[in-house]
């Protein structure tokens, strides 16, 4: 679309606003000192509390910026285009909060007060779900909080406690598998051979149990949960005893329970907090694809990172013709580690916003479901698409950093036609509400 085919069109939209927001009996040209009787125009007056845009005006300018951002194709460096883009989405936004002009001087009238303008802080941070207690955790509490519930859990199960307590505590995964295989040999000599006293016996001061599991967070705990008791115990050829574990009776005589603490012990993983997706929808908005994030979504600080966008702004045209191929990919290669999370908006078909919070390295089919949770008719196959036009595939084996979308991005979401043809062509309708319910019940404002 040529600019001034857009200009044109986003003239009308604003016209459209101007003359909802003016009132009946008013021209557009006219001003309010044209409007007042010449014999009350030295008295003081109250301006009436004009109207806002109406929600058809609203939608009608989310639609026009939709139909922008998906036809403007994926360039290099700022454009004419993305210049007139970013001009609509101010004036558009201007007006939305605060409709009207302002007031020509000499006409004596108490000024409106103004709305403040929201700063699109749609996000308080980045949060975590504890998989144990279902706590939400901020990003600085997780560790902590996951420790506490492992801890606790030893009151009521103290094998899966101590099972967790070795595989989350401790960092360095090979020592921990290196660990593990140890106390699953002991165990699987026990198992073969229980009549074996010797296999029932572990020294504590043993090289290979000090090298491999005694360094480990948990693993004394599993052998007391399993049926261990410490003992001292002589040893040929010593005038001191040593300390052993010793297989307890009771649990010599279950060795069933003693084979399924192994396999736990082998296939356990660390716990670890979930990123919550934060899930909210928004009223449609001509807002939407503006975002302002938290630090918690930067591995760098906002002062460089709004630095670095400026620097990028200014020499990307000088930049890309003098950098080498090799040059430019390790440089994506910088940028894509930046961003620890994103946040993605999800334009529906009615305007509404479906939002949510992602790791930036999750694949594009984690989105994907996220999406069709939230659909009255989850089973019907959609389309999502990038603002610059791109179809992401729900098959393709892509992170989100991969395409683009980091640290946050606006994406529309459309039917699969064929299929919606095939629907009424059998004589049926798709729901006509595209949300589930209980999702329009917390619909905001963006």
């Amino acid at each position: 679309m040529a600019p001034s085919t857009i200009f044109k069109a986003t003239t009308e939209i604003k016209t459209d606003i101007k003359f909802k927001s003016a009132g009946s009996g008013q021209k557009l040209t006219e001003s309010v000192g044209e409007k007042a009787p010449k014999e009350k125009s030295n008295q003081l007056a109250l301006r009436q509390p004009r109207q806002g845009p109406t929600n058809e005006a609203q939608m009608a300018a989310a639609a026009a910026l939709a139909r922008l951002e998906q036809k403007q194709p994926r360039a290099r460096g700022p454009t004419s285009q993305d210049f007139i883009r970013n001009q609509v989405r101010k004036e558009l936004r201007t007006e939305a909060t605060v409709s009207g002009s302002s007031e020509a001087p000499g006409t004596n009238m108490v000024p409106e007060p103004k709305e403040e303008v929201s700063t699109h802080l749609v996000v308080p941070g980045v949060y975590f779900t504890c998989p144990l207690t279902g706590a939400i955790l901020r990003k600085d509490q997780r560790d902590t909080r996951i420790k506490e519930a492992i801890l606790s859990h030893f009151s009521t199960d103290p094998v899966a406690a101590s099972i967790m307590k070795i595989h989350t505590f401790n960092k360095d995964r090979d020592r921990v598998k290196l660990g593990v295989d140890t106390i699953a040999k002991y165990l699987d000599n026990i198992h073969l051979h229980p009549e074996e006293e010797k296999y029932r016996k572990i020294k504590l001061q043993n090289k290979v149990f000090q090298e491999r599991i005694n360094c480990l967070e948990g693993t004394h705990e599993f052998f007391e949960a399993i049926g261990f008791q410490k003992a001292l115990l002589p040893v040929p050829d010593q005038e001191s005893p040593e300390e052993f574990y010793v297989l307890s009776k009771t649990a010599l005589a279950q060795l069933q329970s003693l084979e399924r603490h192994k396999e736990q012990l082998l296939c356990a993983e660390p716990v670890r907090a979930t990123l919550a997706r934060q899930r909210r929808v928004f009223q449609p908005s001509p807002l939407a694809s503006q975002f302002d994030l938290p630090s918690d979504f930067f591995n760098i600080t906002a002062e460089e990172a709004k630095r670095e966008q400026k620097l990028r702004s200014e020499a990307v045209e000088r930049l890309s013709m003098l950098r080498t191929k090799a040059m430019r990919e390790k440089e994506e290669q910088r940028e894509m580690r930046k961003y620890t999370y994103t946040l993605l908006r999800v334009r529906l078909p009615d305007g509404c916003l479906l939002q949510g919070t992602f790791y930036a390295r999750e694949r594009v089919a984690a989105l994907y479901s996220f999406v069709r949770e939230a659909l009255q008719s989850d089973w019907l196959p959609f389309e999502l698409l990038a603002s610059c036009g791109q179809k992401l595939s729900e098959d393709e084996n892509l992170a989100f950093n991969e395409c683009g979308l980091v640290p946050s991005a606006l994406l529309t979401f459309s039917w699969d036609m064929a299929v919606l043809e095939d629907i009424k062509a059998a004589g049926a309708e798709p729901d006509s509400s595209i949300l589930k319910p209980e999702l329009l019940l917390t619909i905001e404002k963006l």
